[in-house]
């Protein structure tokens, strides 16, 4: 089913905008996944998943329990890259373009989020540390959703800004590896669901500033 999952937004997204939108649009596709210039700070938002996700587990750390400790498996890095370069292919690529032609940037967002977190059902009993989750499962599921539609709002908004598939990929990347980097190997099912429930819900505490600040770009 991974492989299926990886292959399957980018597919779906090459062959809707060639038959939806033709040939051109393909081709404006394919640069926006080589757009990567823009001012450099822009490219502070590959440094929110990993410091927020480290953030929140040195808390649990410090005040709940020292199992939350954050791991240091830095190799785990490598586990976003497939997973960021190929699926923003469809998620950013075609899909968020298309919701946007209907919503403005908060509701488009937070709907992409919700469906790329529901894309993960098929495999979601094995993502994690604690992996098989037994009855936590649904509490997990949950607050993995919740987080990843509240990165998919980040995506969207620095998309907004540059129009860069290519720095979706990126956050995608970062937010993937730090999830497999930083996760405390030794919690239980239901540690795991909590501290993901946290980092949701300080993801989700983003959410305000960031449409603030759309909404201040869309009178300038």
């Amino acid at each position: 089913m991974f492989p299926a999952m990886l292959v399957g937004p980018s597919v779906a997204g090459i062959l809707l905008t060639r038959w939806l939108d033709g040939y051109e649009e393909l081709k404006s596709l394919f640069a926006r996944m080589r757009r990567v210039q823009f001012p450099l700070r822009w490219y502070v938002a590959l440094l929110i998943p990993p410091t927020m996700v480290f953030a929140v587990l040195l808390c649990l750390k410090s005040f709940v329990s020292p199992v939350y400790t954050p791991n240091r498996f830095f190799i785990g890095v490598t586990f976003g890259i497939l997973a960021g370069l190929l699926e923003e292919i469809g998620w950013m690529g075609f899909a968020y373009p298309k919701l946007r032609q209907r919503f403005t940037f908060l509701p488009a967002a937070t709907v992409l989020g919700l469906l790329w977190g529901l894309w993960h059902a098929p495999v979601i009993d094995f993502l994690g540390a604690a992996s098989p989750h037994a009855g936590a499962l649904p509490a997990f599921f949950a607050a993995f959703v919740a987080a990843m539609a509240a990165i998919r709002v980040l995506i969207a908004w620095f998309y907004e800004r540059t129009q860069s598939v290519a720095l979706a990929q990126l956050i995608h990347m970062s937010s993937t590896g730090s999830l497999v980097v930083f996760s405390p190997p030794a919690v239980t099912p239901q540690q795991e669901a909590l501290w993901y429930a946290l980092y949701a819900a300080a993801l989700w505490l983003l959410v305000p500033l960031l449409a603030r600040l759309s909404l201040r770009y869309s009178t300038d």
